[in-house]
């Protein structure tokens, strides 16, 4: 009951924040596409809520190199409102573009074009993603350090050591030691860490205000760095029959003189790390929107008022707090899934001659 009620003040809180000056229109209508695609997108800057018509916004530091040199402020300096070509105004002639192909984007303008600078600026999904990997040492320091002033005869732990052991030996025994078989343990730390990063940013990113709120895994940049982790350490980890099956499988030499299955094995070395991609970029971030959007389902229907409005406010609640539980396991799911299919795509690339 507990964390019903918890899920229930974590709903309470998005929708609290989800109003803004920037998502109604000129006749004052909610725009539920905004208001989704904002939550989803990186951004240079946090918003958290708003506090009546004033926006409550943790400004991130902006760190680019233009033609004039390296920059680095804050987006405080930036204007609020785009001016009549859609430019936030900043510093050093450099704006954030609201429309075009570099909309949501630094950029210089330069004889009236839009250059793109050099940009490691600490945005939203970065910011959030340090405050995950914080989060993440601390969860495995603190019972490390348990372990390391006791023997192996001493009784287990309990608390949360011992519900941090409990998910280690489970992907360590169910996951990772059956994906990659024999001689798995050099790969322990690379796929426990993998399991215990997604699902950490999976969760943080269900919890609508700071430090979580961050869409870390629904963005594709951050999984195709860890596709391509995977990718890099399964051709490393090859063995020569491995090879042998991709360039010289055993099929009948008319198929070997004609070399289409040797070109489906060679395209399948790249699919493989690309699903990984996919599948845990979609199904994040399509949990984030639909849970936005049967919460938005409220203020669609405010307008309408009487019975219809109370009824689909009900049903919104309802199906919110339902997609709320329902992101809580797909978040253990989702990790597990990418470090199974990790485990696997190793132990296939470790394969030996029988």
């Amino acid at each position: 009951m507990k964390y019903v009620k918890l899920i229930v003040c974590m709903l309470l809180l998005l929708v609290l924040g989800l109003p803004s000056r920037a998502s109604t229109g000129g006749e004052g209508k909610l725009n539920t596409s905004e208001i989704v695609v904002g939550h989803i997108k990186d951004s240079y800057e946090w918003h958290v809520t708003n506090i009546g018509e004033e926006p409550v916004i943790i400004h991130l530091p902006v760190i680019v190199k233009s033609s004039t040199g390296w920059h680095v402020f804050s987006t405080a300096r930036f204007e609020e409102e785009p001016d009549a070509k859609g430019y936030r105004v900043g510093p050093h002639n450099l704006v954030i573009a609201s429309k075009g192909d570099n909309a949501g984007k630094i950029v210089e303008l330069q004889n009236g074009s839009e250059v793109r600078p050099l940009d490691i600026s600490i945005t939203k999904t970065v910011a959030v993603m340090f405050i995950d990997a914080i989060i993440l040492l601390l969860c495995i320091l603190i019972p490390a350090r348990w372990y390391r002033h006791r023997k192996a005869g001493d009784p287990a732990p309990g608390g949360f050591t011992g519900f941090i052991e409990m998910i280690v030996t489970y992907v360590e025994d169910n996951i990772i030691k059956p994906g990659v078989g024999e001689g798995y343990e050099k790969y322990s730390p690379y796929l426990m860490t993998c399991f215990f990063f997604i699902l950490t940013c999976n969760l943080m990113g269900i919890m609508p205000f700071p430090p979580g709120g961050g869409n870390v895994t629904g963005n594709i940049a951050v999984t195709f760095f860890l596709a391509l982790c995977t990718f890099i350490i399964t051709q490393f980890s090859g063995t020569r029959h491995y090879w042998k099956e991709i360039f010289w499988p055993e099929v009948p030499l008319a198929l070997k003189a004609f070399p289409l299955i040797p070109f489906i094995e060679f395209v399948g070395i790249f699919t493989k790390p690309f699903a990984l991609m996919i599948r845990l970029f979609a199904n994040m971030m399509a949990g984030h929107a639909i849970a936005l959007s049967l919460t938005c389902i409220i203020f669609v229907v405010a307008a309408i008022g009487g019975a219809t409005f109370y009824g689909m406010s009900v049903l919104s609640v309802v199906m919110s707090v339902f997609m709320m539980c329902l992101e809580f396991l797909v978040c253990f799911i989702q990790a597990m899934v990418f470090t199974m299919l990790s485990s696997i795509f190793i132990g296939l690339a470790r394969v030996k001659a029988e």
